[in-house]
C-alpha cells in the first residue's frame, strides 16, 4: 500500500454500516482499519499510527466515550470523530468534553461525513508536521525557559512559573495562531480529575498578560476567544 495514504481507524459494531463506511472511505483513497468494539480500538491505537479515528458511541465491551477518554489520557493527539445515535446537546457536549474533535449524529449524510473527515485529516497533518518547542522560547521582549521552569518578562524580571503555567504556555505556543478549546486545555493541563472553572483559566491568561504584554488591556500575544477557548498569537 502507498505510504502516502491517510490511515483511518473505524470503530463501529454495526456490520452493515461499517462495511458501507469502509467502502466509501476507501473510494476516497483512505486506508481503513475496521474494528468492532472499544477494547479492540484501544489495542489498535497502541499498536500502530492512525491519522484519524471514527468512533461509534454505543459499542460492546467498552463504550466510545470511554475509549475517547482513554486515548486522551495517553496524550494521543489523534483527531477523533464521534458517530452517535444520541443527538441531545448534553451528549454532544460530553463527547467533546472527553476529547472528541467532532460529533456527528446518526443518521448522517455521507457527503457531510466525508467533508468532516477531510477537515480532521488536515488537522492531523498539521499536528504531524508541528515542530517541537526548543527548551527556550523567545517572543517580543520575553523569554520562557521550559527546562528551568521560569521566564524573563518584558521588564527583564525573572519569575518562577508553576507547573500548570508551564503546561498551559507550552500548549498555547505549540498551537500558535490557533484557538485552543477549553476542553483541550482541560485534557492536557488538568487531566480529568479536576475541572477548573473558566474563571480559573482566565486567571492564568491574565497572569500571562501581566508578565508578557506591554499593554495588558490590549494584548498582543494572549487572547480569550469568547465561548470557545484561548489563543497565543505570534506577531
Amino acid at each position: 500500500m502507498s505510504q502516502d495514504k491517510i490511515s483511518i481507524l473505524l470503530v463501529e459494531d454495526e456490520e452493515n454500516l461499517q462495511e458501507a463506511l469502509k467502502l466509501n472511505l476507501e473510494l476516497e483513497n483512505y486506508e481503513v482499519t475496521g474494528v468492532y468494539d472499544g477494547v479492540e480500538a484501544l489495542k489498535a491505537i497502541q499498536q500502530e499510527h492512525f491519522d484519524l479515528m471514527i468512533l461509534d458511541v454505543m459499542l460492546p465491551e467498552l463504550d466510545g466515550i470511554s475509549v475517547c477518554e482513554s486515548v486522551r489520557l495517553q496524550n494521543n493527539d489523534i483527531p477523533i470523530l464521534i458517530l452517535s445515535a444520541k443527538n441531545s446537546s448534553a451528549d454532544r457536549v460530553l463527547g467533546l468534553k472527553k476529547g472528541a474533535d467532532d460529533y456527528l449524529t446518526k443518521p448522517f449524510n455521507l457527503e457531510e461525513l466525508l467533508l468532516r473527515v477531510n477537515k480532521l485529516v488536515q488537522k492531523s497533518q498539521r499536528i504531524a508536521t508541528r515542530q517541537p518547542l526548543d527548551l527556550q522560547y523567545q517572543f517580543g521582549k520575553n523569554l520562557i525557559d521550559f527546562k528551568a521552569q521560569e521566564c524573563v518578562t518584558k521588564d527583564g524580571e525573572r519569575i518562577s512559573l508553576t507547573k500548570k503555567e508551564m503546561m498551559l504556555l507550552k500548549l498555547l505556543i505549540e498551537n500558535k495562531n490557533e484557538v485552543v478549546t477549553r476542553e483541550k486545555i482541560l485534557q492536557s493541563v488538568w487531566g480529568y480529575n479536576v475541572y477548573p472553572t473558566t474563571r480559573t483559566i482566565d486567571n492564568f491568561i491574565l497572569n500571562f498578560r501581566k508578565y508578557f504584554e506591554e499593554d495588558s488591556r490590549n494584548p498582543t500575544f494572549f487572547h480569550s476567544v469568547r465561548g470557545t477557548g484561548y489563543k497565543y498569537t505570534e506577531v
